[in-house]
């Protein structure tokens, strides 16, 4: 999985307006161990979480942006990766830990991650300074601006964002914090696709639409051409401000476009061959829809609140992210100044995710999923997430951060866990 700091995201809190920047070089590493304990495991399935086990993944990521013309950034970032997630990045539909991606590798391999361009249009003459940064050119920007995105890059770098939940190697880990994991995002199996977004801002308003290409098979490795399958996007955004404390809302939808299973389907099938249900043998040309609601609030200068409601259509199979028709989650994240210091960070969040009655019924029925499927489900429930982070500040661009997550019902399987987790990531950059 998935994300660095969004390319549309620019950090203005005490920004200078100088020279706009013409070419820039970031970089980033992030290293992540996680182990998991004992717990209840009387059968298992091809994508079961195991008990006692430890794995780690690495990531070296550079960014180099460069200003063909005014208002234009053309923006490249080659990417090393290694390591697992737990049981290979399966076994729980919130997954632990995003920087795992689905296709894990032992030996560290190169990928080109986002290749991408972005024109800023000015609606306006007033500005605001911007922050130079990972897939951001430091200067100023028009504040009631257009902007267009084209080529490969994650779209939650521009869907369902939050300052508070959206990034593995900042600050939450599980994947049902950093994203609604109810949005079942266009992706490959490392997160990323192919196609274009446009953001209109003006005042405390932003709507973005954009369409990008599904991966070629569910949960795969190759992305579609030609928007074959594809992905629709809408988001309205709005910031508001109480007193010196910001915040934002966001509403957004997807549509999603291509060859889909529908659960029921494949119960019927897997019941007349006496096999177990298997969405692939009775895809076809088919739609399926989600919603989502994301807010950030900052209540002090050291405190902010973040939560997020994710509605999807539980009759047909999820493609390209993971297996939770809906999905709840709140949260906080404290910075350390009232203990003296004001650069650590500890978060904490809360999440339940759920499938739908025909979901429950494919999964009982030996139907495997994008990470879950234990092979049979005979008392399901909700899954319940609990995240726990200390992130400690050690050097300029040099954090290292502890982690601890419970994990009830891991697949949606009561006779399941609890899974607990706990994880080191250490993360530098520059």
């Amino acid at each position: 999985m998935l994300f660095t700091t969004s390319p549309v995201a620019a950090q203005t809190s005490g920004a200078r307006t100088g020279d706009p920047q013409t070419f820039a070089l970031h970089g980033q590493a992030t290293f992540v161990v996680q182990g998991v304990g004992g717990f209840a495991s009387p059968y298992s399935g091809p994508n079961s979480l195991t008990p006692r086990q430890v794995q780690e993944t690495a990531d070296v990521t550079a960014y180099l942006g460069v200003a063909p013309w005014q208002g234009a950034e053309v923006w490249a970032n080659p990417e090393i990766d290694q390591g697992f997630g737990l049981s290979n990045t399966l076994g729980a539909a919130g997954f632990p830990s995003a920087e795992a991606y689905k296709v894990g590798k032992s030996a560290p391999y190169f990928r080109l991650q986002r290749v991408f361009f972005r024109q800023t249009i000015a609606l306006g003459s007033e500005r605001e300074a911007v922050l130079a940064s990972s897939n951001q050119l430091g200067g100023s920007r028009p504040i009631d601006r257009i902007v267009l995105t084209l080529g490969k890059i994650g779209v939650g770098d521009v869907f369902d964002t939050n300052r508070y939940a959206h990034d593995p190697r900042a600050d939450f880990l599980n994947w049902s914090v950093v994203d609604a994991g109810s949005f079942d995002y266009a992706a490959d199996a490392w997160g990323y696709s192919t196609g274009a977004a446009l953001e209109a801002y003006r005042g405390p308003w932003t709507i973005r639409v954009g369409a990008f290409n599904l991966s070629h098979v569910p949960n795969g490795e190759t992305l579609e051409r030609g928007f074959g399958q594809y992905q629709l996007d809408g988001e309205v955004e709005h910031r508001h401000s109480f007193g010196p404390s910001a915040g934002s809302i966001r509403l957004g939808m997807f549509r999603n476009r291509g060859q889909f299973g529908r659960f029921d389907d494949a119960l019927a099938l897997g019941a007349a061959s006496a096999a177990p249900a298997d969405t692939a043998l009775v895809r076809g040309r088919r739609t399926r829809v989600g919603a989502y609601a994301n807010a950030e609030q900052e209540l002090t200068d050291t405190l902010g609140i973040f939560g997020r409601l994710g509605w999807s259509d539980g009759g047909i199979e999820p493609y390209d992210f993971t297996d939770i028709d809906r999905t709840a989650q709140v949260g906080a994240v404290l910075a350390g100044k009232g203990w003296g210091r004001s650069t650590d960070r500890v978060g904490l969040a809360l999440v339940v995710n759920g499938i739908s009655a025909a979901h429950q019924r494919y999964l009982a029925a030996g139907g495997i999923g994008v990470l879950v499927g234990d092979a049979r489900l005979p008392d399901a429930g909700s899954e319940q997430i609990a995240e726990l982070y200390y992130d400690v500040h050690l050097l300029p661009g040099v954090d290292a951060t502890l982690d601890a997550q419970h994990i009830a019902n891991p697949g949606y399987n009561r006779d399941r866990g609890p899974a607990n987790i706990a994880a080191l990531r250490l993360h530098g950059a520059f």
